[in-house]
């Protein structure tokens, strides 16, 4: 299992494998086709044969002519000549395998070849008639019987050989001709056929995979150098990678690889940013709180004492909230945030939210009021949280910026794509020249205690939703911030 992890042996394995079955279903057709070509073959030379030497041969030939005619056939296949003359002397090793044989309508032998077994015709008629019981009738009215299933081709087994069988029927000569050959003949030649075309795919196969194995890794080299481009960068090396041109299979890679790098680069950055927010924010709270904890430690008077804990609790409070607002800035960062966006009542999620901060209203003696028509539909797809976390930024801001006894007034409305969210106060309002500048970090006008850090998370939230906002006069006097939320 080791060894297929390797693309290389993955590629060279599978192509053999198919190579090899294609190889062998070609091969079993050659075969077959070139059986069936031999048979064909044979049995065309086995009807030509017993053609020709029925018109070579006539019917009135007499008792000499036929002993001389068998003794010529004799001495051309050799029978006169001694073994070791045979042995140098014949033309082919397949001549003792083939025979032929001329009879009369009475069955009697006019000639044969040497290599003709004995009792073809015999043993023809015998398996034709071995249905029917032994019967004494001559062998010419047996013949005439017989005669329309005799003619053509037969196989049958003499002795220890099968043989295939011609037989021809001349009836104005009254001559049977039959000429046969061994069928190992044919069964020889086709295998010698098949291992001579089977030999050259075994020899070529292994040098075959040598070459595929070359050309597999020829053509994974740039994906070799892709991985070597990667292995020699510095790990804090997140530039995206110059890569030479590269195949269409790889181009997706190396795009996906510089986009990642890019991605890890923004989260560095970000991180980066985040600890310089943090230590730039945090640097003065912690002085403040250190020379508090200093003053209480060394304050004389039990009133100057508690005065400087009484600070110090500011100061931890303050630097509590600022962490926090760091820390959900951070969590909100387009690149790493995963919303859980469900279908949200959001009238029903204000209505708890507000409950929720309704005492910070009222520490002030501020009057925090919702409206929302009723009727209406207020369902969205939204990420609750991080709606909640608007929600408080936005609230707060206003409890902060708006003076002892104002008003708060949170309105949604609905219509058939959006939601509109506003926050009114009834606070000093921000000119319209500063209104960009309050979505910037730390970005504080006049006296207030945050860390200048809510509405950078209030536009945040709305980036994520694909939702916008506006800041404009707010008709209690201050500043409106509506938030416009699509539904899907």
């Amino acid at each position: 299992m080791k060894l297929l992890r390797s693309i290389r042996t993955r590629l060279l394995v599978l192509m053999l494998t198919l190579l090899t079955l294609a190889l062998s279903l070609i091969s079993h057709k050659i075969y077959s086709d070139a059986s069936h070509e031999v048979e064909e073959l044979f049995d065309a030379q086995l009807a030509q044969t017993s053609r020709m030497l029925m018109g070579l041969v006539r019917h009135d030939l007499s008792s000499d002519s036929r002993r001389r005619l068998q003794a010529a056939l004799d001495e051309a296949l050799l029978l006169q000549h001694s073994p070791r003359q045979i042995d140098s002397m014949l033309g082919h090793g397949y001549e003792s395998k083939l025979a032929f044989q001329m009879l009369d309508d009475n069955g009697e032998l006019i000639f044969q070849s040497a290599s003709a077994p004995e009792g073809l015709l015999t043993e023809m008629i015998a398996q034709l008639d071995s249905s029917l019981p032994p019967s004494d009738e001559p062998m010419s009215a047996r013949l005439s019987r017989l005669a329309k299933y005799l003619v053509g081709y037969h196989t049958l087994t003499l002795g220890e050989h099968r043989w295939r069988l011609f037989v021809l029927h001349d009836n104005t000569d009254h001559h049977w001709v039959l000429a046969g050959e061994r069928e190992d003949v044919r069964g020889e030649l086709a295998d010698k056929i098949a291992r001579r075309s089977l030999q050259p795919l075994l020899i070529g196969l292994p040098i075959l995979g040598l070459l595929l194995w070359l050309a597999v890794g020829w053509g994974l080299s740039p994906l070799q150098r892709l991985a070597e481009l990667i292995k020699a960068r510095a790990p804090d090396n997140l530039t995206p990678l110059l890569l030479p041109p590269l195949p269409s299979e790889l181009e997706p890679m190396g795009a996906a690889l510089n986009r990642l790098l890019l991605q890890v680069n923004q989260l560095v950055d970000q991180e980066k940013r985040f600890i310089a927010d943090a230590a730039h924010e945090l640097r003065t709270p912690l002085a403040v709180l250190r020379i508090h904890a200093q003053n209480a430690l060394e304050a004389p008077d039990p009133l100057d004492r508690d005065e400087a804990l009484r600070q110090l609790g500011n100061g931890v409070e303050r630097a509590t909230r600022v962490v926090a607002q760091l820390l959900t800035l951070a969590r909100l960062d387009p690149n790493v945030a995963q919303l859980a966006m469900a279908q949200l009542d959001l009238l029903g999620y204000l209505r708890n939210e507000l409950a929720e901060l309704t005492p910070l209203a009222l520490a002030r003696n501020q009057e925090l009021t919702l409206e929302a028509r009723d009727g209406d539909d207020y369902r969205l797809i939204a990420d609750a949280p991080s709606l909640g976390t608007l929600l408080q930024n936005l609230v707060s801001n206003a409890v902060q910026y708006t003076p002892l006894g104002g008003q708060i007034r949170v309105l949604l409305e609905a219509d058939a794509h959006s939601l509109t969210l506003r926050v009114q106060d009834s606070g000093p309002g921000v000119e319209p020249a500063l209104r960009e500048q309050l979505f910037e970090r730390f970005f504080r006008l006049g006296q207030g205690q945050g860390a200048g850090l809510g509405l950078s998370i209030v536009r945040r939230v709305v980036e994520l939703h694909r939702a916008s906002i506006t800041l404009d006069d707010s008709p209690l006097g201050g500043l409106q911030v509506s938030v416009r939320l699509p539904r899907q």
